[in-house]
């Protein structure tokens, strides 16, 4: 294949696989704790690394990971003591970090805000050596938690309080979650961008949930979707030079109205086989009339 041809192409579809795989799959357990929208925060929070980044002259993607792990656990944090003012705290981090970002960016050696646009919306031609070995070991740390722990924060998600009566550390695994959804953003945002992370962290797992209620099935079918949307929307930004991460976006929630369509006819399939699994009913001579039965209580 051409597109093989090109060094560059060659990392951006390499670190495209690792960000198909690594959002969804912590991209289930902010599904399942009605958390969808963590990611987009984040994402705002890792601009201030990016910033910095460039105006300390260090690696954008690792000063990104440590103020994006930072931001989490902040956000954590004022989840469990923010109370009636906590939204107002979130949304203080998230518009600070989007600032900071322009600012710090701004003020470092011959920095603009367009530095920004490939980390905002990803870029392709972008993705450097140094970029892919820090995506690698992000990527299997991500792969290592959300694997490695699936049980556990399984069972968090679900119900922490029954979490917590087991004997599980429900703090520390929440702590965990928000710093591998950290994570996570600083993977893709080379490839999806900053602003578009969150997307491909949630809908490929609502669309997967289309088709099962299972949470292994729903794990399997969400990476599938995710590495085939990234290969997809990459493979087709470079032939047809449109934004890798808007592109890649839009054939996820393709991905998901498809799927929605399919599910329809799917679910009352499962319906009408579920019926016809039922014992039949007693024939209608061997009930016993609601009124007669009453009056037997009585002793009518």
């Amino acid at each position: 294949m051409e597109i093989l041809n090109y060094a560059f192409m060659q990392r951006a579809l390499l670190a495209a696989v690792l960000v198909g795989i690594t959002a969804p799959a912590i991209g289930i357990y902010l599904v399942q704790r009605r958390q969808a929208l963590m990611g987009d925060g984040i994402g705002h929070v890792a601009m201030t690394g990016v910033g910095l980044g460039f105006l300390l002259s260090w690696s954008p993607v690792w000063m990104a990971t440590l103020v994006s792990v930072l931001g989490a656990v902040l956000m954590e944090l004022i989840r469990w003591y923010g109370k009636t003012r906590g939204d107002i705290a979130l949304a203080m981090l998230f518009y600070g970090g989007m600032a900071g970002g322009v600012m710090f960016i701004n003020l470092a050696p011959g920095g603009s805000n367009a530095n920004l646009t490939s980390y905002l919306f990803g870029s392709l031609s972008t993705v450097s050596e140094s970029d892919v070995s820090a995506i690698c070991l992000l990527a299997a740390f991500v792969v290592l938690v959300t694997v490695g722990l699936r049980r556990q924060l399984f069972a968090v998600s679900q119900d922490e309080e029954f979490a917590r009566v087991t004997g599980l550390p429900v703090r520390a695994l929440n702590l965990l979650t928000a710093v591998t959804a950290a994570v996570t953003v600083t993977v893709a945002m080379r490839v999806v961008g900053l602003l578009l992370v969150s997307a491909l962290m949630v809908v490929p797992v609502a669309a997967a949930q289309q088709l099962t209620r299972s949470f292994a099935a729903t794990f399997a079918i969400a990476v599938a979707i995710g590495v085939s949307v990234t290969i997809g929307g990459t493979v087709t930004s470079y032939y047809q030079d449109v934004p890798p991460g808007a592109t890649i976006v839009l054939f996820t929630i393709g991905a998901f109205i498809v799927l929605s369509v399919l599910a329809a006819p799917l679910a009352r399939r499962r319906a009408r086989a579920l019926a016809a699994a039922r014992p039949a009913a007693d024939p209608a001579e061997c009930k016993i009339p609601a009124a007669r039965g009453a009056a037997d209580e009585v002793g009518v």
